[in-house]
């Protein structure tokens, strides 16, 4: 039980009503060329997440799957307006086809969204690295730190990340909204562990909570993805899942946020 099967345990939790399923193509997909696994893949699910969010009339949730879902989640966000990307996650995703080691897109998806990624899945509108926070990022390969350094972006690892630098660093992006991208691998090990790459010296449950009231109370929520939750079994889905809706109440508390897309 892996990524599909923990995104069916979460939307299995959620009204039905409120929920929108995106359909992930089953065969392995064409690599188009371009060396990143699936890429056909994902350019498809790409493409139908983009038609969800667009036509949502509040603010949507994508919850599941792997960091490729936020492609399209992040993509509208930034089409949409002047919005500060949070990406609290233990891995930067800052490959580029040239550099990444394993051909996966997992570690590709921050850096294509910025517009330097596989040309068959390259946004219209790319988000520029003056509006991303990189925070909890602690897994990081050398092509990725040479890239935070050369594009000046903000980084906040687990040592510095609090809700007082989190918020200083989103004012200072000038941004009018924010995205927050959460990949349930920020959260140290000890507390959560059904993810796919866990990451070890990470950050507790509870300043994931605080951060995210924090970035709420800051800014307007452009939108918000929880991804990577794989359990390894229906009972570890069942154990970690009140974590999960906990993130998603504090995602939706008092707001006009809308149906989760999983």
């Amino acid at each position: 039980m892996r990524l599909a099967d923990g995104a069916e345990a979460i939307r299995g939790d959620l009204p039905g009503q409120s929920t929108r399923l995106i359909a992930v193509p089953s065969g392995a997909g064409s690599d188009l060329g371009s060396g990143v696994h699936r890429l056909s893949s994902i350019a498809a699910v790409r493409d139908e997440l983009l038609t969800a969010v667009r036509s949502a009339t509040r603010t949507p949730i994508t919850i599941g799957g792997d960091c490729g879902v936020e492609l399209g989640a992040i993509g509208h966000a930034v089409e949409a307006g002047r919005v500060a990307v949070v990406w609290l996650d233990a891995h930067a995703d800052l490959n580029t086809p040239a550099t990444s080691p394993s051909g996966a897109f997992g570690g590709m998806v921050l850096r294509t969204i910025l517009g330097d990624g596989p040309e068959a899945v390259s946004p219209a509108t790319p988000l520029t690295p003056d509006r991303v926070i990189l925070a909890g990022v602690r897994a990081i390969d050398d092509a990725e730190s040479d890239a935070i350094d050369t594009l000046g972006i903000v980084h906040l690892d687990p040592r510095l990340l609090t809700v007082e630098t989190l918020t200083a660093a989103i004012t200072a992006s000038g941004a009018e909204s924010v995205y927050l991208h959460i990949d349930l691998d920020v959260i140290d090990p000890a507390e959560f562990d059904c993810v796919a790459a866990p990451e070890p010296f990470g950050i507790s449950f509870a300043l994931l909570i605080e951060l995210i009231a924090a970035a709420r109370a800051t800014l307007p929520l452009a939108g918000a993805g929880i991804t990577g939750f794989a359990p390894g079994s229906q009972d570890a889905a069942a154990d970690d899942l009140p974590s999960i809706l906990r993130i998603v109440g504090a995602l939706t508390r008092a707001t006009s946020a809308g149906p989760p897309t999983s």
